[in-house]
């Protein structure tokens, strides 16, 4: 039993266990400690969502007292996959297809141009239908939406308006400026109609939180007020027993990489780099990557006798066997998106990433947010993508017994002392 003198707070998301992927780990990290502060989190998420990602490992996580309202969704998927007549679990490969059918092209422009903001936007009005009663009988006290899906804020909002709750609206990604809207063949009046909308969300919101200080600067253009900033973070419980922070002793090094290989993140330059270092060099080397990784690159790996024998596809995993990978590895890669949206991207493993202790070689904006964290903790060295001469100095000089002093603490990033700044900004409101 909670505490009575708590406060509840609703936490609308359409990732929840078992969908993996760090927007669960997000919100699933904030419910667990959010009642050493005050705060009863009560969930409310999809019964039947539409995700390819699973990670069953991640219910264990969830505190068996804490409420998770299910509630149907209708998502127009299964419709394109019967009109496809293919079995396709994860429909947004549709757009890295090279060779797209005409029934491919049409359901591309539709989302672009009837799926405003995007897919989920049939869960708006019976979410908020629902949950009016839900509000009423179980006295919450604020709401909090995050997205994407931006739907979901479309849900807070209206629930503002009706219920005049405190009402916190969490962007994990852009709306308007998002670069995965670029990709989408919209029409000017579609793109208008996002940026009223995300408009409608920023200045209705009581408060706004997002994960990097560039997102964070753009929003409060937008906004026209200030914005939170609330990065994700690492939990110290996911790190099993008796962790030990100097990477293993071994005559081969082991790179590892966690996460997805896609469009908009690509290791073939840093591959490049590793042969031209590795294949003239004594020493061995093995390189990991752990978790879905798009065709291109399996392709350029197959090609490749080298890379074939020296690059390893493990294949998605679950989180918790993640830090296997972890704790046999020297060193970790890191790759950030090469687009417009870069300079702020901070994908939440690169915090777990450094509370392993391991350092981190990242490809990515040498002046954007992650490197900035990365550098201001000495945990690591960021190379632009087609930085082919910084990359391979790196690994040349790479001494995996080597131990250099750290800067700042990881701490700050600990889920623990976010969901503090999360519930000081709930109290304000």
């Amino acid at each position: 039993m909670q505490n009575k003198s708590s406060k509840k707070v609703l936490i609308i998301t359409y990732y929840w266990p078992p969908s993996a992927g760090s927007g669960v780990q997000r919100w699933l990290k904030f419910a667990k400690y959010l009642p050493e502060f005050g705060w009863e989190p009560v969930i409310f998420t999809p019964e039947n969502p539409d995700f390819d990602l699973k990670d069953e490992g991640l219910l264990k996580e969830i505190n068996p007292q804490l409420e998770v309202i299910k509630f149907p969704i209708w998502e127009p998927y299964g419709l394109f996959r019967k009109l496809k007549k293919e079995k396709l679990a994860d429909t947004s490969k549709v757009l890295e297809k090279k060779e797209k059918s005409l029934l491919d092209k049409a359901g591309i422009w539709a989302r672009a141009n009837f799926l405003i903001p995007d897919p989920r936007i049939f869960w708006v009005k019976p979410a908020v239908g629902f949950l009016e009663d839900i509000i009423k009988n179980n006295q919450i006290d604020a709401i909090i939406t995050t997205g994407p899906p931006h739907s979901l804020h479309l849900i807070g909002r209206n629930l503002k308006r009706i219920t005049k709750l405190p009402w916190i609206a969490d962007f994990r990604d852009p709306w308007s400026q998002w670069e995965f809207l670029d990709t989408l063949p919209m029409t000017a009046p579609v793109r208008k109609k996002h940026e009223a909308l995300e408009k409608s969300v920023l200045e209705e919101a009581d408060a706004v939180t997002t994960i990097s200080p560039t997102f964070r600067e753009d929003l409060e253009k937008i906004a026209g007020k200030k914005i939170k900033l609330l990065t994700n973070g690492f939990d110290p419980d996911d790190l099993p027993n008796n962790w030990s922070l100097e990477s293993p002793k071994t005559d081969k090094i082991e790179i590892v990489y966690t996460g997805v290989i896609d469009a908009i993140r690509n290791p073939i330059p840093f591959l490049e780099a590793l042969k031209n270092v590795f294949q003239q060099n004594q020493k061995e080397v093995i390189l990991r990557f752990v978790g879905k990784v798009s065709s291109t690159v399996l392709e350029f790996v197959k090609k490749d006798i080298w890379l074939s024998e020296h690059v390893a596809f493990e294949g998605y995993v679950s989180h918790e066997k993640v830090f296997d990978y972890y704790r046999n590895s020297n060193l970790l890669l890191l790759i950030l998106t090469d687009t417009k949206n870069a300079k702020g991207n901070i994908p939440g493993k690169l915090f777990e990433y450094m509370a392993t202790g391991r350092p981190v070689l990242a490809l990515g904006d040498v002046n954007g947010d992650s490197a900035k964290i990365l550098n201001d903790a000495k945990a690591g060295q960021v190379f632009a993508h087609t930085d082919q001469i910084g990359i391979q100095e790196f690994l040349n000089k790479f001494d995996p017994d080597s131990s250099e002093e750290k800067g700042n603490s990881v701490d700050q990033y600990s889920r623990k002392n976010l969901t503090k700044t999360l519930v000081k900004t709930l109290n304000e409101i």
